[in-house]
């Protein structure tokens, strides 16, 4: 078993904790539980075939299937359903699924009454190197990804490698698309790893990141974690692309990388890097058929990162990884483009 510490500061309005991962690590939840808790309300979905057992009075609230889940609606009903049941501030909610579940999950718990600490146990392999880790919940608008939310850590990260076993071919290419984002942000000879040494150096990055960088504060290191990510939220904000989370993110690396040439910032030895961790972990880089150029700029003018009305998004360039503002109309057009 693999632990890594998210080692936050003592200002952090969450505290520092566990992220175990390897075969079996959901079965450690009771031994995290907060202390005093005596009711662990469980957050999943029906198409999620993994249980916990928490150790305490416990009962099951079921998110919608799919995306459409990350809403208003449901952190609504969440809240609701619980207040029924009586949870209080001294319990626990677990959130057993993948990004939406934890996400969705890990922001009812930080509005109900005001904050209830919150363990994730994600089953899916981009939660696990990635949406569980690092306390930012939230939900969608039909505006934008991610726009309504909350910085809320979790008590503790249970990624159990064992439940990777029961994801479609698919679901696990998409956590490869976030894993493929890693190689870029320092971590070298993932694809040569086990799967749980993988993991475990995915969230220990993060969790570097996180510690040094909370709430994406003046730093703006933790914004890197976003690379790739503005262009796959417009792709999927839009919706009409059958596209998993991962899938959008590999074609946002293999887009940002193009627009970073076209800055300037990188050589075309550096895009050919880019598209060859794609290859080997047989992600797509096009853009699907019938993309829009113009809503998708419209789209990616409204992403969080941007201060401003301009054009923002994590680039590569000669010393790595940057915030880059202000970009033009034109540049994005032309790397968008290249992708066609």
């Amino acid at each position: 078993m693999h632990e890594v510490t998210v080692a936050l500061p003592s200002t952090s309005i969450g505290r520092s904790y566990p992220i175990l991962v390897g075969a079996g690590a959901r079965h450690r939840l009771l031994e995290l539980l907060p202390a005093g808790a005596g009711r662990a309300a469980i957050v999943t979905q029906e198409a999620v075939p993994v249980t916990v057992d928490a150790g305490v009075e416990q009962r099951t609230f079921f998110l919608d299937d799919g995306e459409d889940a990350k809403c208003m609606e449901s952190v609504e009903e969440l809240c609701r359903q619980w207040a029924r049941w009586g949870l209080t501030r001294a319990d626990v909610v677990v959130a057993v699924g993948g990004g939406v579940v934890t996400d969705t999950a890990g922001f009812a718990a930080a509005v109900y009454h005001r904050g209830v600490a919150v363990i994730h146990v994600p089953t899916t392999l981009l939660g696990q190197v990635d949406a569980a880790i690092g306390g930012k919940t939230g939900v969608n608008l039909p505006e934008g990804k991610n726009l309504v939310g909350a910085f809320w850590q979790p008590a503790a990260v249970l990624c159990d490698t064992e439940t990777l076993a029961t994801l479609p071919p698919r679901e696990y290419r998409s956590g490869l698309g976030e894993m493929a984002k890693y190689a870029f942000l320092g971590v070298e000879g993932l694809r040569d790893l086990p799967l749980d040494e993988a993991v475990a150096a995915c969230a220990e990055c993060k969790a570097a990141v996180v510690a040094g960088d909370e709430r994406e504060g003046s730093t703006g290191r933790r914004a890197l974690l976003n690379y790739g990510h503005t262009l796959a939220h417009a792709l999927e904000t839009v919706g009409r692309y059958d596209l998993r989370h991962g899938e959008a993110v590999a074609i946002g690396l293999a887009f940002a990388a193009r627009l970073s040439r076209r800055l300037g910032r990188i050589d075309t030895a550096r895009v050919d890097a880019h598209d060859g961790v794609l290859a080997g972990y047989d992600l797509p880089w096009r853009l699907p058929p019938g993309v829009d150029e113009d809503e998708m700029i419209a789209v990616m003018a409204r992403d969080k990162k941007a201060l401003d009305r301009g054009l923002t998004f994590v680039l590569d360039g000669p010393d790595g990884l940057e915030v880059v503002r202000n970009v033009s109309v034109g540049a994005v057009r032309d790397a968008l483009e290249e992708l066609r």
